[in-house]
C-alpha cells in the first residue's frame, strides 16, 4: 500500500449561487461541500492498494436560474466550478490532469447524457472522473 497526497484549487465563478462539490475515492465519499463559498485549496491523503484508482469530482446544486440565455439562445452568463493546480505528491500534473479526466453530464437534464473532455471548468451538474494507478510514480512516468 502507498500513501498518495492530492491537492487542487476549487474556484466558483459565483460564490453566492450555492454550487456544491463532492469527492469520491474508489466509490467512497471523502469530501462533501454543500455550498462552495470561497476559493479553496483542497488536499487529502489516499491509502492506495496497487492497481487502478478512481477519483470522482461531483458538481451539484446548479439550477436553470444560474444560466442566463439571450433571445438567440446563446449563453451570456453562467456559473461553474473550476478545478485547477492539481498535484499528486507535490507534482503538478498540469495538462496531464485534463487529458486523464472524463466529464459525465447531461446539460443539467436538458439533453441526453454525454462524456466530454475536461478543460478545467465544470459547468453542469455531473461527475468528473480521473483514473490513475498505484504505484503513482510509475503512472506519472508513463503519463507525463
Amino acid at each position: 500500500m502507498e500513501t498518495i497526497d492530492i491537492s487542487f484549487d476549487l474556484i466558483s465563478s459565483d460564490y453566492n449561487c450555492g454550487l456544491g462539490f463532492e469527492v469520491f475515492y474508489n466509490n467512497k465519499q471523502i469530501l462533501n461541500i454543500d455550498h462552495c463559498q470561497s476559493s479553496t485549496m483542497l488536499s487529502f491523503t489516499l491509502d492506495a492498494e496497487e492497481g487502478d484508482q478512481e477519483l470522482k469530482f461531483i458538481m451539484k446544486n446548479k439550477t436553470i436560474d444560474h444560466t442566463t440565455v439571450d433571445e438567440n439562445g446563446q449563453i451570456v452568463k453562467d456559473v461553474c466550478l473550476n478545478v485547477s493546480n492539481f498535484y499528486i505528491d507535490s507534482i503538478e500534473l498540469g495538462h496531464t490532469f485534463l487529458e486523464q479526466c472524463k466529464y459525465h453530464h447531461d446539460f443539467n437534464g436538458t439533453q441526453n447524457p454525454v462524456v466530454d473532455k475536461f478543460y478545467g471548468n465544470m459547468g453542469c451538474n455531473g461527475t468528473l472522473i480521473f483514473l490513475f494507478q498505484s504505484p503513482i510514480y510509475i503512472w506519472l512516468l508513463a503519463n507525463m
